[in-house]
């Protein structure tokens, strides 16, 4: 399932650093390295749209990829808002690829407090419960465990955290843009 997004977020920083603009065909996806090319398809309809991934989320259960409006737009789901796709990387992340390393989001917060007393109580079990914060992202503050070296082992963590919290979402760790976030 893939949703769009637009307004709050057009003008402020997406994940990589850039800024947002939904006019472009971009879109955010939990796992895939910044940069990478993806062709969407939507499946009720048979409408492509390629987009590069430049932002992290969508942060839904269920839901595998964001897309701009104009990415939306394109392939008329913006009336829908979320629609059945399938998803092909077409194109590596410029450059070399550093060192993957995946999480797990076990909560997102608008307050600080709320998210350090949920890291709070999990660091105990999960020394590496941490707190880290997305400008670009509304709530902003994000609760994470883990620093796994694939998306399976980070997975497997997801399946137990979800057992015991509900909602966990992998998420990839990458290096805060240049000016930090």
């Amino acid at each position: 399932m893939a949703s769009w997004y637009g307004y709050p977020y057009h003008g402020r920083h997406a994940a990589n650093g850039e800024i947002y603009d939904m006019e472009r065909f971009t879109a955010a996806h939990r796992t895939l390295p910044f940069g990478t090319w993806v062709e969407v398809l939507n499946l009720s309809n048979h409408k492509r749209v390629l987009v590069r991934i430049n932002d992290r989320g969508p942060f839904v259960e269920g839901r595998i990829i964001d897309l701009s409006r104009a990415a939306a737009r394109q392939i008329d789901m913006i009336g829908p808002g979320v629609v059945r796709v399938r998803l092909e990387v077409t194109g590596p992340p410029p450059g070399d690829s550093a060192r993957e390393l995946f999480a797990v989001q076990v909560g997102a917060f608008a307050g600080r407090s709320n998210a350090e007393r949920l890291a709070q109580s999990l660091r105990k079990r999960y020394p590496s419960c941490r707190i880290v914060r997305r400008e670009s992202s509304s709530p902003p503050w994000r609760v994470l465990v883990g620093s796994e070296a694939t998306p399976e082992e980070a997975g497997e963590l997801a399946r137990q955290l979800r057992s015991e919290l509900g909602a966990a979402f992998v998420v990839r760790l990458d290096d805060p843009p240049a000016g930090g976030l």
